[in-house]
């Protein structure tokens, strides 16, 4: 999901409702039972609600796995965390991944980050998750969730602690551990918080005073927990003593004789071989995934306390990375696998040992990569063996069963030879935009990270892979020519080049680059609309820390451009649907519409005193109409213009709108009726929280069409229906990629 040459996404959304971090680490028992995406929900069902058959499209990973947990009592059972998009159980049967956490909802998008997770050997049906994606001040605490079924339901416990789950440092661990001396104990590393423990299973949480170390508001705090026997091992990642063990009085010690230079490194991953009693660490002088330039591994004999260095390869001048994942074969004693992390030039690698480190084989150097399944992960290139690898596992009921993490997909080997993504069901994209033409393809969508992709079907990752010539980064911005919908255009992050835009004369099959840009356009590119003709382009420009900068138009398909001095700068355009003159821009700085009648030549204000403050207010245009604007105001409602936004009258009874779009009317005797409207906001009518709505009498009355198993966190930034099939709805997330539903 996040490729070096990329910019990292920005913070998801702050929640609208914030808890004051609360002094001592405690925290209360939630006796509520949460249920996993496709179960029944417990919850008090809305009297308005219409059940749906959710569905997620497939594209095949798209964001950074950050762990891989087998259960060493059960064979085919595994589990796999995300920085942004929740935890998964592998389902061996099917040879696909199951969303767990798809229940978290709009109020605790901060919730869909896993921060760590943990398995009871001795009571396989146990599963906990210490979740928190941001441990920023205004993001929220918190929280652990354990189940007695696999993930299948869940219970509570809300901390009073930050977790850091898409930060630095989100690639180490495990943090959170069942202590291997009494299944009632679990401990909890934080990053700023120290070490907390539980007594009862997770339920409430403490601080562990003995634990030597000083927790501090900056650095990474505690980066593993590890069993090796009875023994509990921690790193600690702020400098110092980089790694304690429990010892015989029921305290906290520092392992003695640790690695020279382990005081400067973080401890990223260590694995314990019960076979050998030897416990293996990675490490790296930074925490990665980026920016990490130094690393080494190391093997502590737990008998005789002796250290040596199993270094694989040293980094060097013109060959600099860290040391990221590690794992050891439950069935063979003395084979470890280990994975460099951030190695950009040779590309990271796996080397794999069978007599403890002693020598090493590179599995990279004889690897054979099928990505027939996601091309996408071709790069408009050859694949790549991985980066940002810092999640390895082995299968303990098969030692040539082995899993890695990268920064957009899980391979998997049979063989130690042959690789291939063992990825569906995993989906972690963030969707900025979506787009469901009237013909040829069933989907565009633009999306965090991995560009534009065309979907001609939803079950299949798309055969094109991401949208190449040129290959962008994160999208930001995708329009259709409602008039001409074979014409498509797309702005975003460049990658591999400079160009920031492109077009599409086939429907999103094939893409040229405008023949020029303006200049401000690869280091700002912001959201573009076409004229219903596709005559004009209007593209505006913004800059990832916020900076606006002045919108500029084409009328020669991106050959030639023109700065617009009356479009509010940073503003999204939206073009009329049938009246190719027409363009519309909402200032959110002032809270006005500005339009345009000559082709977007030149814009005067409409109406005014409308909700302002926030970039993320955005205008629909009702399709098959001209004038008729929708504006979605977040916390403010929605509001519908009919005289092209010279006007505006609140939409009765919608409290909060965040992502507006449309599909195909409800089918009716006579004329057509009006397109069916679909959104994420909140009308209490029909449901209390925020939920995905539709209309199909122009907001006159909603029907919530999701249920408490499906609300996948914050949904704010893009839906739309389908307007082939009437209640086919298309919902992005912001971690768990494309939703899509149809009425049951």
């Amino acid at each position: 999901m996040r490729a070096s040459s990329v910019p990292q996404p920005e913070p998801a959304p702050r929640p609208r409702r914030r808890t004051v971090l609360a002094g001592a680490a405690v925290v209360a028992a939630s006796a509520s039972v949460l249920p996993a995406a496709g179960t029944a929900s417990a919850a008090r069902r809305p009297a308005k609600t219409q059940p749906h058959h959710w569905r997620t499209a497939a594209i095949g990973g798209t964001g950074f796995v950050t762990g891989i947990l087998f259960h060493p009592a059960v064979r085919g059972l595994a589990y796999a965390r995300t920085d942004i998009g929740g935890a998964y159980r592998w389902d061996d049967r099917r040879s696909r991944w199951t969303a767990l956490t798809d229940h978290i909802g709009w109020d605790d998008w901060n919730l869909l980050g896993v921060e760590a997770m943990a398995v009871d050997p001795a009571h396989p049906d146990r599963l906990y998750l210490a979740l928190g994606t941001y441990a920023q001040a205004w993001a929220s605490p918190g929280a652990v969730l354990r189940s007695d079924d696999r993930g299948t339901t869940w219970k509570r416990s809300d901390l009073t602690v930050r977790l850091g789950a898409n930060e630095d440092g989100r690639g180490c661990g495990e943090r959170l551990l069942v202590d291997p001396r009494d299944s009632g104990t679990l401990w909890l590393g934080t990053r700023h918080d120290g070490l907390l423990r539980s007594t009862d299973r997770g339920a409430t949480w403490a601080a562990d005073t003995s634990f030597p170390a000083a927790a501090s508001a900056s650095g990474q705090g505690v980066t593993l927990l590890v069993a090796a026997g009875r023994t509990v091992y921690a790193g600690w990642g702020d400098g110092g003593t980089a790694l304690y063990r429990t010892n015989t009085s029921g305290g906290w010690e520092a392992v003695p004789g640790q690695p020279s230079g382990a005081a400067t490194k973080v401890p990223v991953r260590a694995a314990y071989d019960a076979g050998t009693r030897a416990l293996y660490v990675s490490y790296a002088d930074g925490p990665g995934p980026n920016n990490q330039a130094d690393g080494s591994v190391h093997r502590l004999d737990t008998v005789t306390g002796a250290w040596t260095d199993v270094t694989p390869v040293a980094p060097g001048a013109g060959d600099a990375f860290g040391y990221g994942g590690v794992a050891v074969d439950a069935a063979r004693p003395g084979t470890v696998v280990v994975s460099t992390n951030n190695r950009w030039g040779p590309v990271d690698t796996l080397f794999r040992s069978t007599d403890g480190g002693a020598t090493w084989t590179s599995l990279k150097d004889t690897a054979v990569l099928d990505v027939s399944e996601t091309p996408y992960l071709k790069w408009g290139g050859e694949p790549k063996f991985g980066w940002w690898i810092q999640a390895v596992a082995v299968d303990p009921y098969d030692s040539r069963h082995l899993l890695y993490g990268t920064g957009a997909t899980i391979f998997g080997t049979r063989d130690l030879v042959h690789w291939a993504p063992e990825i569906r069901g995993l989906e972690e994209s963030a969707v900025r935009q979506l787009i469901a033409p009237p013909s040829g393809a069933r989907l565009l969508s633009g999306l965090g990270d991995i560009g534009v992709m065309r979907h001609d079907s939803l079950t299949a990752s798309p055969s094109r892979g991401m949208a190449s010539n040129p290959v962008f980064g994160t999208a930001t911005g995708l329009a259709l020519a409602t008039l001409k919908p074979s014409y498509v255009v797309r702005t975003g992050w460049p990658s591999g080049s400079d160009s920031a835009g492109a077009c599409s004369h086939d429907g999103g099959a094939s893409w040229q680059p405008f023949a020029s840009q303006p200049a401000i356009a690869p280091t700002a590119p912001g959201p573009v609309a076409v004229s219903a003709d596709g005559a004009t382009l209007l593209w505006s420009f913004i800059h990832w820390d916020g900076t606006k900068y002045a919108a500029h138009r084409s009328t020669d398909g991106g050959a030639t451009w023109a700065e617009v001095t009356t479009f509010p700068k940073g503003g999204t355009p939206v073009s009329d649907p049938l009246d190719p003159r027409r363009f519309y821009v909402y200032d959110t700085d002032t809270g006005a519409v500005f339009l345009s009648t000559d082709k977007g030549a030149t814009f005067t204000e409409g109406a005014t005193g409308l909700p302002s403050g926030d970039v993320q207010f955005r205008i629909a245009a009702a399709p098959g109409r001209s004038g008729d604007l929708w504006l979605s105001a977040k916390d403010n409602g929605l509001l519908r213009s009919k005289d092209g936004g010279l006007t505006f009258t609140p939409v009765a009874g919608c409290q909060a709108s965040h992502a507006l779009g449309f599909g195909k009317a409800a089918p009716r005797k006579g004329r057509p009726g009006y397109p069916a409207i679909f959104q994420t906001g909140r009308v209490t009518a029909t449901y209390d929280g925020v939920a995905v709505l539709r209309s199909d009498d122009a907001g006159a009355t909603w029907v919530r069409i999701n249920d408490d198993a499906h609300r996948w966190g914050w949904t704010g930034e893009a839906i739309t229906g389908d307007p082939r099939v009437h209640g086919r709805v298309y919902l992005g997330t912001n971690g768990r990629g494309i939703q899509y539903a149809d009425p049951q």
